[in-house]
Parts: C-alpha cells; structure tokens; sequence
C-alpha cells in the first residue's frame, strides 16, 4: 500500500504541474511577448528551481499532513485514506486538464479530503472549516485579484503616459481575395476570384505590438519584456516552493518516503506533467480570457506576483489559480476585451471542483479498501 501511495502522490503532482506549471507564464505567451515552447521552459525552471529550494528548507516548509482540520487526525496518517485523496485530487485536477480548464489543487485536494471523509463514516467531516477553507478563499481571492490587476494596470498606464512611452504601431501588407465579374465572349458575366494586395494599419491581434521610448535611459520595450519575464518567474517559483511540500505532505503522512526523497519525486512528476500536458489549460490562459499587448500582459503578471507574495507573508490561504485569473481579467475589464463566455466556464468548473474532488476520492477510497 505504501508503494500505491507513492505512485498515487506522483500522479497527482503530475497532475499539478500539467494543469498549474504555465499560470505564471501565461501572460507572456498570451502578450506575444514569447513562444510557447520558451514559456513552458522558463515555467519548468522556475517551478523547479522553487522545489529544490523545498528540499532544503523542508523542516520549515514541510508541515505534518493534517487534513486541513477537516477530517480527524487519525485518518490522515493511514495510507489507504491518502491514496484515496491523492487519487481523487488528482483525477479531478487531470480532467480539468484535458478539458482546458485552470483549477486550484488545493480545492481539489480539500474536495478529496471531504469526499473520502465521508465515505470513512458521515461524521468525520468538519463542515465548518469547510466554509472557512474553501468557501471564503473562493469568493475573495478573485475578486481582490481583478481589482489589483485594474489598479496596477492604471498606475502602470499612467507611467508610461508620463514618461512619454508610446505604443509602436506597424503597417501590415499581405494578398487578400477579391471576387470581381468578369465578362465572357457570349456576352455572360461570369465571377472570378482575384488576388490583390492589402495594406492595413497592425493591431496586437495582427502584429506584435512593441513600445518606443526610454525609462531612466533603458529601452521601454526591452525593460517591459524583462520584468515580464522576472515577475512571471517570480510567480511560478513561489508556486514550486509552496506546492511542492503541499503534496509531498501525503508520503510524509504515512511515513512512506524520506523527506527530501519524496520533494524531489514531487517535484521532478510536477515538471513532466508541466512539459506534457500543459497545451491547453495555456490556451485558455493565455488567449481565452482577454486580448493583451505585452504591457497589459505584464500589469497582470506583476499583480499576480504581487498578491501571492503578499498573502504568501502574512500565511493568507489563497490559490494562484484565482489570483492569476483574477488579475487577466482585471486586465480585460479595464481595457474592454475581457472574454466573458470562456470566463464563465472557468468559473462554473471552479465550482464544482470540490463536488468533483469529493465524489471521486470516496469512489476511490472504496476501491482501495476493498482490495
């Protein structure tokens, strides 16, 4: 069983890294600031640099697995009760994934606690941290989120107004087909498709749109693209070094692995899911939920650093799913090209990935037990 438990840990970090690795890189693939190929990379390095710097400091960051005080202790040391949650958080989370959509582990997780909670005995199940856990965090944290993502967006407008940056336009020429009549020798008109060129003035949908002028004697358009890159990795190294313990937790629990053995298999399964299997939920995030030039796309990234690191401090329970696609769709509001179909969806599957999380964690604690 323990040998089931740690294969189940490392699916659901693969699960992890598959659905969580590109978040922090999602504004600069989304901004055309880079490809795809070089935002995954530079989310894996981060991400992975984050879970090694875990592993050396494990005694502080790696806490004993309580159930988040919503289970009794007694059963988060047992490793049936953990395969079951490893499994049902996991599931949840790669279905998501395929699905393109960007949800929160740590509701997974705590969906996955209730759900094969309940199947331990109905009374196990403490609802009222669940509300404080879950239910709080899941309003707040987006709604804080779109707000920062408006506000730096505006501050940062302000600056670059300031200092007399200006957006660089570009003139883009290509063929387009035209149907033009053309007359037979019977005297019949009949339609022909012709080619003709076409000259149109680029916007970001067409052409990268890059910024002219100088801050404090550095190239504006090189300074945006470098911060980008230094608070996008900045977010996805916070995620490595949080979430790489998080669920390493699960082995330390039932004492199936040596700490920094059980990090680094965390770690090195969040990786190969993020390289994997990340195409989609970056689809969403980057092009689904608003339009951005690589400014914008970097207001976004910046209030994701800023909110995380913020709430990392102060031990303020938030998830960077929210955070990050709270602060995008701060972006689109304030800009006007928010996405809001796709929005919804995303919001509709954060609300039921704790059913979700639930009801496959006591499917699989009962498949577990029984053999």
């Amino acid at each position: 069983m323990i040998a089931f438990l740690f294969f189940a840990t490392c699916f659901l970090a693969y699960s992890n890294g598959a659905n969580d690795n590109f978040k922090g890189v999602a504004s600069l693939f989304g901004s055309r600031t880079t490809n795809y190929r070089t935002a995954i990379g530079w989310a894996t390095l981060t991400t992975g640099a984050g879970g090694i710097a875990a592993i050396f400091l494990a005694r502080s960051l790696l806490r004993k697995f309580s159930g988040k005080g919503l289970v009794p202790d007694a059963l988060t040391i047992q490793p049936e009760f953990l395969s079951a949650v490893a499994l049902g958080a996991g599931a949840t989370v790669i279905l998501a994934t395929l699905l393109g959509f960007p949800i929160s582990t740590t509701h997974g997780l705590t969906g996955a606690l209730v759900g094969a909670g309940l199947a331990t005995g109905p009374g196990n199940v403490n609802f009222a941290a669940l509300g404080k856990d879950f239910v709080s965090p899941l309003l707040l944290a987006p709604l804080v989120a779109v707000a920062a993502g408006m506000a730096v967006y505006s501050v940062l407008r302000a600056l670059r107004l300031l200092f007399g940056i200006r957006k660089e336009m570009c003139i883009c020429i290509g063929t387009e087909t035209q149907v033009v009549p053309v007359a037979r020798a019977d005297g019949v008109f009949a339609a022909e498709a012709a080619p003709r060129v076409a000259i149109a003035a680029g916007e970001p949908t067409a052409c990268h749109q890059k910024y002219t002028g100088t801050f404090l004697g550095v190239s504006a358009g090189k300074l945006v693209d470098a911060m980008h890159f230094l608070s996008a990795g900045t977010v996805s190294f916070a995620r490595g070094l949080n979430d790489t313990p998080k669920i390493a937790a699960l082995l330390l629990a039932a004492a199936a692995l040596n700490i920094q053995w059980g990090l680094v298999a965390v770690a090195a399964a969040m990786a190969v899911g993020g390289l994997l299997n990340s195409r989609k939920v970056a689809d969403t995030m980057a092009n689904k939920i608003t339009d951005m030039n690589p400014g914008q796309g970097f207001a976004a990234n910046f209030a994701t650093a800023l909110l995380l690191n913020t709430a990392n401090y102060h031990g303020l329970p938030v998830s960077t799913t929210h955070v990050s696609v709270g602060s995008l769709l701060g972006i689109g509001i304030a800009t006007r090209q928010a996405k809001w179909k796709p929005v919804l969806g995303i919001l509709l599957s954060w609300m039921i990935t704790l059913p979700c999380g639930a009801a496959l964690s006591a499917l699989a604690y009962a498949v577990v037990r029984h053999n």
